[in-house]
């Protein structure tokens, strides 16, 4: 079984896939590692939009923020895909089907609203050649 929903006009396969790999995951009640793919998944968010390569989560979260992809209202829900991931990795303890559920959730919503929801307007406001 999938949990969440699909988002389309994601232009990084990258991006599609590890998003994908989340769902799975939480699906499959395999939730620390829906966890870590969300973190993940902000990485690769902000490199699909245009940040550089090699940098730290902390890094790439500023500049999520900095560029505007992420309201200042959202940097709680990052900061806390951020300490459920490293809890995830670095402690001894169990990520909980709210925690991942959650987490991805909040990751859908990016999304569509990095992604889906601008490419579902350009295509509206793109008229057809007669």
């Amino acid at each position: 079984m999938i949990f969440g929903n699909p988002v389309s006009d994601i232009p990084e396969k990258g991006v599609a896939d590890l998003y994908d790999e989340a769902r799975r995951a939480t699906g499959a009640d395999a939730y620390t590692a829906a966890v870590l793919s969300c973190r993940k998944l902000l990485m690769h968010i902000a490199v699909a939009k245009g940040a550089p390569v090699g940098q730290t989560f902390a890094a790439y979260v500023d500049w999520l923020a900095a560029n505007h992809h992420i309201s200042p209202d959202s940097k709680d829900w990052v900061d806390h895909i951020r300490t459920k991931g490293n809890e995830a990795n670095h402690e001894i303890s169990i990520v909980t089907s709210d925690d991942a559920k959650g987490l991805l959730a909040f990751c859908e919503m990016l999304l569509k609203t990095i992604f889906e929801f601008p490419a579902v307007i350009r295509r509206k406001h793109t008229k057809p050649v007669p």
